[in-house]
C-alpha cells in the first residue's frame, strides 16, 4: 500500500458485478423491501427474506458474497479471518443523505472492521445526487456506477457522507464484515433456515410463497412521520408505479378486516381490465410483477407459451373497490409518483404476464431446491455459501 493506502485504506473495484447481476438483486429488492433505517430509505435483509417465506432469494447474494469477502480478506491481508456481520440491500429515494460518519460510530456498531458496498444502478441514468464522498484521502468523490464497489476499513480513517438524492432510486448491496466471530450473521441465518424449512415438504409447489411481514414495515411517510394519515403502503406504491392496481373480492368487509386486508388473496387490474389470476396475498403479487418487468416486459419471447392471458373490463363496481383500498393505503398518489418512478414505456401483453407467472414460480422452485440441497454443508460448516448443483 502506498502511505495515503496506509492512512485511508480503501479499494475501488470497477465492474465487479456483471449487469445480470444487479438486475437479479434489484428485482429481489423492489419485490421484499421495507421501510429503512433512515428516511427515506428502503431495505432487504438476509434475516428478513427469512422471516417472510423467501429465503430461497438468498441464493443470488451468495457468490457476490464469497467474492466480497475473498477480496477484502486479500487486500486488508486478513485471510480467513473475517466472518460476515451483516449483508443487505439498501435503496435511497428522494430526499435520503447521510452526513459524516464512519461506519463503527456507535458502541454496538464496534464489531465491523470492513465495509463493501456494492453499486447496483448508476448515477446520471437511474437516479440523481447521491454522491459519496470521502472526507480524506483518495479518491474524495465517488459516482456510483452499476457494478462498481467500494471497500474500505468501517473506522474513522474513512469518514464518508452521501449527498441527498434528489430523484430515482440509488440501490446497493452494503456488507460489513468482523475478525469476532461472534457477530457471524451466518450462524443466525442457518438456524433460522432449519426453524423454517422443518414445517416444508419438497413436493410442495406452494411452499415458496411469499408471507408479508406486519403492514406497519411497509408504511411509508415523508420524513417518518408518525401520522398514518399522511403515506402509502409501498407495496401498493411500487405497483402503482408499474401501472397496477389491486382488487379484493367484494365479500371481505371493508370495514373490519382493513388491519388484514392486505394478506387476503386478491387481483390486479390495469387500466380499465381486470386480470384474471388470483394472488395469495398482495406480496406475491409484488414478486410477480417485479419478476415480469425483471424478465420479460421487453420480449416478447414467450408469448406463443400461453394461449391467452384472460382480461374482463373492470365494472363500476370493482373500481370503486379500488377506490376504497386507495383511500386507505394509497392516501397520496403524488407522493409515490415522487418516490417511485414510474416504467414508462413498457411493452405489456396479458398473455406474456400469464408466462411470467409460471416462470416466476419455476424460478421459485428452482432456487428452493437449491436451499434445501445447500443446507446440510451449511449446517457442517456453521457457514452459508455458494455450491453449485445442477438443478434443473
Amino acid at each position: 500500500m502506498t502511505e495515503m493506502e496506509i492512512e485511508h485504506p480503501r479499494l475501488i473495484l470497477h465492474n465487479f458485478l456483471r449487469e445480470d447481476e444487479c438486475k437479479e438483486l434489484e428485482f429481489i429488492h423492489k419485490s421484499c423491501s421495507t421501510i429503512g433505517y433512515r428516511p427515506n430509505v428502503f431495505s432487504t435483509t438476509l434475516s428478513h427474506l427469512l422471516a417472510t417465506n423467501s429465503s430461497h432469494l438468498i441464493i443470488p447474494f451468495l457468490p457476490i458474497r464469497d467474492r466480497l469477502k475473498e477480496k477484502v480478506e486479500e487486500f486488508f491481508g486478513c485471510e480467513y479471518e473475517l466472518v460476515t456481520e451483516f449483508t443487505g440491500l439498501i435503496s435511497w429515494s428522494r430526499g435520503a443523505s447521510i452526513g459524516w460518519h464512519s461506519d463503527d460510530n456507535r458502541p454496538y456498531l464496534k464489531q465491523r472492521d470492513f465495509t463493501a458496498v456494492c453499486y447496483l444502478n448508476s448515477y446520471g441514468k437511474d437516479f440523481e445526487g447521491g454522491l459519496f464522498h470521502f472526507q480524506d484521502g483518495e479518491p474524495k468523490t465517488i459516482a456510483p456506477m452499476a457494478g462498481d464497489v467500494v471497500i474500505y476499513t468501517a473506522d474513522s480513517r474513512n469518514t464518508h457522507s452521501v449527498d441527498e438524492v434528489v430523484d430515482g432510486e440509488r440501490l446497493t448491496l452494503t456488507l460489513w464484515f468482523s475478525r469476532d466471530s461472534s457477530h457471524d450473521e451466518d450462524a443466525k441465518l442457518i438456524l433460522l433456515l432449519e426453524e423454517n424449512l422443518m414445517h416444508k415438504s419438497n413436493n410442495v409447489p406452494w411452499s415458496f410463497l411469499p408471507l408479508p411481514a406486519s403492514d406497519n414495515m411497509y408504511w411509508f411517510s415523508p420524513n417518518q412521520a408518525s401520522n398514518q394519515d399522511i403515506g402509502f403502503d409501498i407495496r401498493l406504491g411500487r405497483l402503482h408505479a408499474l401501472g397496477f392496481d389491486v382488487y379484493y373480492s367484494p365479500d371481505l368487509n371493508f370495514t373490519t378486516d382493513l388491519s388484514e386486508l392486505l394478506m387476503e388473496p386478491m387481483q390486479l387490474a390495469r387500466r380499465d381490465q381486470l386480470l384474471d389470476h388470483k394472488f395469495v396475498n398482495l406480496l406475491h403479487s409484488l414478486q410477480v410483477v417485479q419478476y415480469y418487468f425483471w424478465k420479460l416486459c421487453k420480449s416478447q419471447a414467450l408469448t406463443n407459451e400461453v394461449q391467452c392471458g384472460k382480461v374482463v373490463r373492470l365494472s363500476q363496481s370493482q373500481s370503486e373497490k379500488i377506490a376504497q383500498v386507495y383511500s386507505v393505503f394509497l392516501k397520496d398518489t403524488k407522493l409515490v409518483e415522487t418516490v417511485f418512478h414510474s416504467a414508462g414505456q413498457c411493452y405489456f401483453e396479458p398473455a406474456m404476464f400469464s408466462a411470467a407467472i409460471t416462470a416466476w414460480e419455476d424460478y421459485s422452485c428452482k432456487l428452493h431446491k437449491e436451499i434445501l440441497l445447500s443446507l446440510p454443508q451449511w449446517r457442517a460448516q456453521q457457514a452459508i455459501y455458494s455450491i453449485k448443483f445442477d438443478v434443473p
